[in-house]
């Protein structure tokens, strides 16, 4: 008997080159410049709501795993882990752009705390 649950995907063997940080934060500022200019509300409202945006895309990288891997009975396989892996993207863009409207040293703050993380996990 085979079991049902299908298996995580693997990583790809490719490793594509990322784009420079630079160019990661500079799209960052333009999303968040875009977002300034065409926002919904005002002041704290604005923020909880960027922040709040993060839980709507991680439950939409959740929807996304059960649908890839065909645990709602009742819809069977509706995703892919490509669209797994493009949820997640949404999430890191997401929280990119709401610690971008928290403060404009948004890039200084992240490098500090990712350099916490490492030394605290890798130690180096």
């Amino acid at each position: 008997m085979s079991d049902p649950t299908p298996s995580l995907p693997h990583p790809s063997p490719r490793v594509r080159s990322a784009p420079a940080a630079g160019d990661l934060w500079d799209t960052v500022d333009e999303l968040w410049r875009w977002l300034e200019a065409n926002r919904r509300a005002d002041g704290d409202q604005e923020v909880l709501l960027r922040v709040l945006k993060l839980s709507e895309e991680v439950g939409e990288v959740a929807q996304a795993v059960i649908g890839a891997t065909g645990h709602n009975p009742r819809k069977g396989v509706t995703h892919t882990w490509d669209d797994v892996r493009s949820e997640l993207c949404d999430v890191v863009i997401t929280a990119l752009i709401a610690l971008r409207t928290l403060t404009p040293e948004a890039r200084e703050v992240f490098a500090r705390h990712l350099d916490r993380v490492r030394e605290r996990s890798l130690g180096t």
